[in-house]
């Protein structure tokens, strides 16, 4: 009994430690699935990495984790430091540090088959059995919906900086996202705004923008629960590109207009976060 408390002891200080070296805390969520939502986390992880932020980035998608993939880091397991003998989240860059269940796993093809419980104990895990560093910004891609993992690593996390919500455009989709927008209102989390992802789609042969999904879902949301739309980002073939490669969207494409939008919604986060004007 006595080994039993002091051990728990042991997980709650080092619990504590990594929170206390988390600077500032943002969960990307919506309300369904496919609509971008860890490809927005990917590219806004990257984008406050270059703009000199030390960032961490948790895949809290137990069932269906695509960010080691998006990152570039498939087969990678985890390595024990050297001092602590724990273990650490990836380092991608010197300044980006990435953390998913597809680390834990030698086969990536094997299903997890589990519970909510088991889902809790492992979110758990990731912020009090690794030795994370000192980071300015940890970003959490979680599964669409408001279920077990939102709730877990939002409670966990404690004071959370803001969510960042992502829909497409259409009707249908927004509604999902309202949900997702009450849901951070009730577990008292600010929303720092929504992206609309496959805003629009510039035509190749005359450049005109056009409106694959049709909806005002984003300005209605908007207006109902006063809150800010952060960008539209548009359809652009090389998204689903750079992504299947590892790549950062962001940074090879930087050029477009949507990783233009993607860096002025980083922008817009850092400003809202840490109270700066980024000119």
């Amino acid at each position: 009994m006595e080994n039993k408390k002091k051990e728990d002891e042991l997980k709650e200080t080092q619990y504590q430690d990594n929170l206390s070296r988390i600077k500032h805390r943002i969960v990307v969520i919506s309300g369904k699935g496919g609509v971008g939502k860890s490809t927005t986390a990917v590219n806004l992880a990257y984008g406050l990495a270059f703009s000199g932020k030390k960032v961490g980035v948790i895949d809290v998608d137990i069932h269906g984790p695509s960010i080691a993939k998006m990152m570039g880091i498939e087969g990678k397991l985890l390595q024990a430091d050297a001092k602590s003998g724990r273990p650490t989240p990836i380092k991608v860059h010197d300044n980006m540090f990435v953390l998913t269940i597809a680390t834990l796993m030698p086969n990536q093809d094997d299903p997890l088959i589990w519970r909510g419980p088991l889902k809790m104990g492992i979110i758990k895990q990731f912020l009090q059995d690794i030795e994370w560093p000192e980071i300015d910004y940890l970003v959490v891609d979680c599964p669409p919906g408001t279920g077990d993992e939102p709730l877990s690593i939002i409670q966990l996390l404690g004071n959370v900086d803001g969510s960042v919500i992502v829909s497409t455009p259409q009707d249908v989709a927004f509604l999902d996202a309202r949900k997702t927008i009450k849901f951070s209102e009730k577990l008292n989390v600010p929303i720092l705004g929504l992206v609309e992802n496959m805003a629009s789609f510039a035509c190749p042969h005359c450049g005109e923008a056009i409106d694959l999904f049709k909806g005002e879902g984003a300005l209605k949301a908007a207006e109902d629960f006063g809150v800010e739309i952060l960008g539209n980002i548009p359809v652009d073939v090389n998204i689903p590109k750079t992504t299947d490669s590892g790549r950062p969207y962001i940074y090879d494409f930087g050029k477009t207009a949507g990783a233009k939008e993607f860096t002025k919604i980083v922008h817009r986060i850092i400003e809202k976060v840490e109270n700066v004007k980024i000119n």
